[in-house]
């Protein structure tokens, strides 16, 4: 489902045959033509408003892009009732909580962290990564010693709620991944600030009672999230083997880049998938935004919702699928 905004002109100049310049509702400038005009926007996986809430507080106060991101999803990194991401989310097979995270600027710096443990914030440390070390990922106990070492705090992740959970599945220890039975695994944000930059992110605690060192697609640059400053960004949630094998953020950005709109380049996305792979039992979503600040999504299954906001206005839209 695509959709776009239309602002209201406050001002409007003509110099020198140029084209009509002025200022949107949002105070951005913005021309008469094609990608001159500047549409800021937050997008974000799944029914998570609250993060978007958080981002657009910078985004309408001049901030970044980037900063946009980072505190859009710290909200559910810290949030207990989330079990999908950060504090509180569920375990792996020994009962411990590991986190992946990713984040991209416009320049295309990118810094990433995967099978974190005992910190609730794996967006920041990731964002650490990138700006001070010439690394783009760091992993396990290492990561967690990079992010002690720079002054994050250490915490128990695993919660009550969640521990008691682990504890009745371990009578049967059966693993399968149900079909959007979280309503949301994985919060992967795109942003676009004032100044038409774009920046994402992408972090999670993984599938549910996953074998211990397991690393899915979410802390991977271009398969948990992509973005490139002059076409647009994407990010993925669901099974991240599938995402891994098709590296679909970075497809969906280069369709994007190609012509295809955000809505086609998530369904070809998804299609490659289906095509190539055993998707009956599985979940893969896409969501994707361009430099126009249209967006759209597109999943395997009936389910997958995305949260948009823009022009001060915040929906959330149920994306097509390919199968009830």
């Amino acid at each position: 489902m695509n959709s776009r905004r239309k602002f209201i002109k406050k001002s409007t100049i003509t110099t020198f045959g140029l084209p009509l310049i002025g200022l949107n509702k949002n105070g951005c400038m913005q021309s008469e033509v094609g990608l001159d005009k500047i549409f800021p926007s937050v997008i974000s996986t799944w029914n998570n408003r609250k993060a978007n809430e958080a981002a657009w507080k910078f985004i309408t106060t001049g901030g970044s892009a980037l900063d946009a991101v980072e505190q859009g999803v710290r909200v559910p990194e810290a949030d207990p009732e989330d079990q999908s991401v950060g504090y509180g989310g569920r375990p792996d097979r020994k009962g411990i909580v590991t986190l992946d995270a990713c984040i991209m600027d416009s320049n295309g710096n990118a810094g990433s962290v995967s099978f974190l443990q005992g910190i609730k914030h794996p967006i920041s440390v990731a964002r650490k990564v990138m700006e001070d070390t010439p690394h783009v990922m760091l992993t396990g106990a290492g990561a967690t010693q990079f992010a002690i070492d720079n002054g994050f705090e250490q915490t128990n992740l695993l919660t009550e709620k969640s521990k008691q959970e682990f504890e009745e599945w371990k009578k049967t220890s059966k693993y399968k991944p149900v079909i959007n039975i979280e309503q949301h695994d994985t919060i992967g944000m795109i942003a676009i600030d004032r100044k038409g930059d774009i920046a994402g992110a992408c972090t999670t605690s993984g599938l549910a009672y996953k074998m211990h060192g397991r690393v899915g697609d979410s802390p991977i640059i271009g398969a948990g999230m992509f973005v490139d400053n002059e076409v647009g960004g994407a990010a993925a949630t669901g099974m991240g083997e599938a995402v891994l094998k098709s590296l679909g953020s970075f497809l969906v950005v280069e369709l994007m880049r190609q012509g295809r709109t955000p809505f086609e380049a998530c369904k070809e996305a998804v299609m490659r998938i289906i095509n190539k792979q055993q998707f009956e039992d599985i979940q893969v979503g896409y969501v994707a935004i361009n430099k126009k600040g249209e967006h759209g999504a597109f999943s395997i299954q009936k389910g997958f919702n995305y949260v948009i906001t823009q022009n001060e206005e915040t929906q959330l839209i149920d994306g097509q699928f390919f199968r009830k």
